[in-house]
């Protein structure tokens, strides 16, 4: 049931001596999601909701801020994200919303019973209270939020959206959790520039929350995409799987048979997750988004470029910012024995400019006695074939003239190991930058077979763009790498910006050009691993013959086999995210002229290659 009322009330202004004066914005509190908004009397849950302009300090409380819309409880600073709502099903909401905005209409989208329908959404104009009473409806996690502006579908609007989480537990209750929601907003600066601000829970890296767990604790989150943006969730040295997906205003519960491990996934704008997992290893990780310029530098809240001192620091708590969480875990029992490591040598190059990039950088691996020649710098990094159980001890020398670190993304190893300059390790003993003439030793422990990769977690626009990246792939015992019929296809970008022709340009293991056609025989199977580390965007990969897709068969996602439940046959094309891996079995039916094609979302291919099947 629904029952929705309309009513003026006064805007926020105040009257003082000599005039009317716009009274002062109120400043934000970062909400964590731990209390409830509203009060409950018996079956019902009141509460009174006010958006207005407040004062937001996403980085210091004494940092930079920007003035935003903000939801708040009648009577209680603004938060953001917006205040929590949580009940149990069955519970009737008997909801308020006050639109204080002096200028701006405010649509409001997710406040109803659940699973709510798209089109069922509250105008408010500026001055105006809307009141509207129904049943939560299902369990899941939900997203209400408010789009500003008197248009909701102009770009614009995406600028002002404000929201929070809206949580329906089972009557029984739901196991402990916590819930993370990210919001962003920017506001132009000049044509080109643009002030933003990212945060998790109200907050931007390092003044984000640091959970805190100790080894062996299951884990819950209840994680929210506020943004009209996708954001790739990348977890550091541990599996997740999805227990729930949402769409913000439905939410679905993945069937245990069909929920698959991963350590990166790709949240659409507006979409939410539960994500469960424990951690087996103590020390300190990160879960962050892994688009590039969302944790960086540049994504402080700043007029300005950040300076090289921040570009370039190693200091975490200068090198990253943005969508970025901390996590400690504490030892609980004696550490890990593991088996005799083999010790490898990878070395790191750098070169001059090349095309859009202001430098490159390359990892090499040494075979045999003598270390690769200084100048050798291919743009993507030697691919690493391990094997599963044997662990290896890479030396990573520096030859390069800026300070690096690397991070073996998916492999699962101790936290010292796990490439975050100043943060990896635990307490105060915690990971060394490689600086130039000098070398880092990283025990990579190898428990699973999979495709996985390595790449920089230092000045990462330049040095992920510039070609310090590379990928690894861990076989079973007594297996060899054939790569006639196993593809490792890595993509990243050619530079940070656009060519001549205003598009961004795609290298597919370092090139921009397929490489000689592929040429097989009907019946033969091969694997194509597709690894995207571009510093955003997804990356669309097909096989087509001729202009009809062909099928394949997923195997692997980020370096985990898929259980048979989502093993099953299905047309060729993916989009993978960055940070994202996945593997793919394709076994062509009969003779014939296939072809592998790579793009940034549904533009035309910028990467093609044949395969031939006689």
């Amino acid at each position: 049931m629904k029952l929705v009322m309309g009513a003026l009330v006064l805007g926020g202004v105040l009257a003082v001596m000599g005039g009317d004066v716009e009274s002062p914005a109120p400043r934000v509190v970062a909400n964590d999601n731990r209390i409830p908004a509203g009060r409950l009397e018996r079956d019902t849950l009141h509460v009174d909701l006010v958006l207005q302009r407040a004062e937001w300090y996403p980085e210091a409380e004494d940092g930079p801020h920007v003035t935003v819309a903000a939801f708040s409880e009648a009577g209680k600073a603004p938060n953001i994200p917006a205040p929590l709502i949580r009940v149990r099903a069955g519970t009737v909401i008997h909801a308020t919303v006050r639109n204080d905005l002096p200028d701006s209409t405010a649509h409001l989208i997710g406040l109803g019973t659940h699973p709510v329908p798209v089109a069922d959404t509250l105008h408010v104009t500026p001055g105006q209270a809307v009141t509207t009473t129904f049943v939560a409806g299902a369990p899941g996690t939900y997203l209400y939020r408010a789009v500003i502006g008197n248009d909701p579908d102009s770009r614009e609007a995406e600028h002002e959206t404000v929201g929070g989480a809206f949580v329906v537990d089972p009557v029984g209750g739901s196991p402990p959790d916590r819930i993370f929601v990210m919001n962003i907003t920017f506001q132009p600066i000049d044509s080109i520039r643009v002030k933003e601000a990212l945060a998790i829970n109200g907050k931007s890296w390092p003044y984000t929350e640091t959970i805190t767990s100790t080894q062996g604790d299951s884990i819950r989150w209840r994680v929210l995409n506020g943004t009209a943006r996708s954001h790739p969730m990348h977890l550091h040295g541990f599996y997740f799987k999805a227990e729930e997906i949402g769409s913000g205003l439905a939410s679905t519960r993945v069937e245990p048979a069909a929920q698959f491990l991963a350590v990166t996934d790709n949240m659409a704008k507006f979409t939410t997750r539960t994500l469960v997992w424990s951690p087996d290893r103590p020390g300190n990780w990160l879960f962050h988004c892994h688009l590039t310029f969302h944790v960086v530098p540049e994504a402080r809240l700043s007029d300005g470029a950040p300076t090289e001192h921040q570009t370039h620091s190693t200091d975490p708590r200068e090198h990253m910012a943005g969508l970025v969480l901390g996590i400690t875990v504490a030892p609980r029992g004696p550490a890990v024995a593991h088996a005799t490591p083999r010790p490898l040598d990878l070395w790191i190059n750098q070169g001059g400019p090349r095309a859009r990039m202001g430098a490159t950088f390359s990892y090499i691996l040494q075979r045999g006695m003598q270390p690769p020649a200084t100048d050798s710098v291919p743009l993507v990094g030697t691919p690493l074939i391990l094997t599963r159980g044997e662990p290896v001890d890479i030396t990573v020398h520096n030859r390069s003239q800026q300070a690096g670190g690397i991070h073996w993304h998916g492999i699962e190893l101790e936290s010292w190991n796990d490439g975050v300059v100043g943060w990896s390790g635990a307490g105060a003993a915690v990971a060394p930058p490689v600086l130039p003439g000098g070398t880092f030793r990283a025990r990579l422990l190898t428990p699973r077979a999979g495709t996985f990769m390595y790449h920089t977690h230092m000045n990462d626009i330049e040095q992920v763009t510039g070609g310090a990246v590379g990928a690894i792939v861990v076989l079973e015992s007594g297996q060899r790498f054939d790569p006639t019929r196993d593809h490792v296809l890595l993509t990243h970008w050619n530079g940070v910006g656009v060519d001549s022709a205003g598009l961004l340009s795609l290298l597919i293991n370092g090139d921009s050009l397929a490489r000689t056609p592929i040429t097989t025989t009907a019946g033969v199977s091969h694997r194509f691993r597709l690894i995207n580390i571009g510093p955003a965007n997804s990356v669309r990969w097909t096989i087509r013959r001729d202009t009809t897709l062909a099928a394949w068969t997923p195997l692997a996602k980020d370096g985990a086999d898929l259980p048979p439940a989502v093993r099953g046959a299905r047309s060729a094309e993916v989009f993978v995210a960055v940070g994202e891996i996945y593997d793919f079995e394709f076994t062509p039916p009969g003779p014939g002229r296939y072809e592998i094609a790579a793009n940034f979302g549904r533009l035309p291919p910028v990467w093609r290659q044949a395969l031939i099947v006689r």
